[in-house]
């Protein structure tokens, strides 16, 4: 039974995002957010803190790392988050045999946080009613995860098209305002629910 989830981030705004969405998926079960300086510092320093983790992490405590895509090739940057936890002695969630215990599970959030706002459009309408409902059925919006041109790009034009954000899109203020209404089980995502599936593993 998990007890207390680790969570790595890149960045503030998805640990913004987190500090909702992580109760709304575990319940009363305790969380931490561990957050870097940003994908390179996450990458450099990561496996000194597994490392650290490994010599004394309780048999009820899971970690989830979760890093965007942004431009990496997705196979290799997972690989690359599997290899820093096993040279830290720890066994992840791919790795482990059929119910056999893990403490470490890697996701990758494609391409970026906003990819899952993006999934939720109920939530970015409910916390900015001006923008067009309709964007989930514009052609370019249809795939959360497949939208040209950069996720974060993508938001703000439509928000400063609604009349917000005129001086440039404030991203913590953005997570924090549209998790709070993020709905678990509504949202269109692919990366969301790995994400969501991943939590729901850990709890096992």
């Amino acid at each position: 039974m998990l007890e207390r989830l680790i969570v790595f981030v890149e960045e503030y705004s998805m640990e913004a995002a987190l500090e909702q969405l992580l109760p709304k998926l575990l319940g009363d079960i305790e969380f931490q957010i561990i957050r870097f300086q940003c994908k390179d510092d996450l990458l450099k320093h990561a496996p000194d803190r597994l490392k650290g983790y490994a010599a004394w992490l309780p048999h009820s405590w899971r970690i989830l790392v979760l890093v965007d895509r942004d431009d990496d090739d997705c196979n290799k940057l997972k690989k690359r988050l599997e290899q820093m936890a096993a040279a830290a002695g720890l066994v992840t969630k791919t790795n482990a045999g059929h119910g056999q215990r893990f403490q470490v599970v890697n996701r990758i959030a494609i391409e970026e946080l906003e990819a899952w706002f993006f999934g939720d459009w109920a939530a970015v309408q409910a916390a900015y009613p001006r923008v067009a409902a309709t964007v989930p059925q514009k052609a370019g919006f249809r795939d959360p995860d497949a939208i040209k041109g950069g996720t974060w790009e993508s938001i703000e034009r439509l928000l400063k098209k609604a009349g917000y954000f005129s001086t440039g899109l404030r991203k913590l203020e953005l997570a924090r305002s549209v998790a709070v209404h993020m709905d678990i089980q509504r949202n269109r995502s692919r990366s969301f629910h790995a994400f969501a599936e991943a939590v729901t593993a850990a709890m096992a």
